[in-house]
């Protein structure tokens, strides 16, 4: 799949405004440093951190038609524009780049939300896109710190941000995310 990537780059850079694409390049280069750390796939892990944001930039009524693509999008996505590119990516790189990796699909998609049960590459991009180089929202050394040192910490450390970002603006969370933040503050509160 690393034989796509010249391809995969100039598709990016073709579909995404400057900022996000430099962004995507920096999500690929912490998932390759997160994916060295934890011994997982660092090709699948630079793709999917290469491709993540791919649909970010794209009209919502194409984010929405890839996204619908799946039938198990929880009402609130839906509902929250802001949260489409990631499961419309994830289709968007399954049909039109026939990337047909359940697991790299389902780090697309999800990479926003996270979800229970996340596999290592799951955690890896979804920490990734949190601590990518160019990122300086209050609390990121502190996740950047934990990504290096426990996976499951980073992701605790995440998912709390996200939650408390969201309960400050009285908005609507996602299932997902609190089962996420649920699983992983079990394994630090035994």
């Amino acid at each position: 799949m690393i034989e796509r990537e010249a391809e995969f780059v100039e598709l990016m850079k073709s579909k995404l405004q400057e900022k996000r694409f430099l962004h995507s390049l920096n999500v690929a280069k912490a998932a390759k440093e997160l994916a060295e750390r934890y011994g997982e796939d660092v090709e699948r892990a630079y793709i999917c951190g290469l491709l993540h944001d791919i649909e970010k930039n794209s009209p919502e009524e194409e984010q929405k038609e890839y996204m619908l693509r799946f039938s198990d999008i929880p009402e609130v996505v839906i509902k929250t524009p802001k949260l489409w590119h990631a499961p419309a990516g994830a289709a968007f790189v399954r049909d039109e780049l026939h990337i047909t990796d359940e697991e790299m699909i389902s780090a697309l998609k999800y990479h926003t939300t996270a979800k229970a049960n996340m596999t290592m590459l799951e955690k890896i991009i979804y920490i990734a896109d949190f601590i990518s180089d160019e990122r300086d929202y209050p609390g990121v050394d502190e996740v950047r710190e934990a990504a290096f040192r426990d996976i499951n910490e980073a992701v605790l450390i995440g998912t709390r941000f996200t939650l408390q970002d969201l309960l400050r603006q009285d908005r609507v969370i996602n299932q997902d995310t609190i089962d996420a933040y649920n699983e992983v503050c079990k394994l630090f509160n035994k």
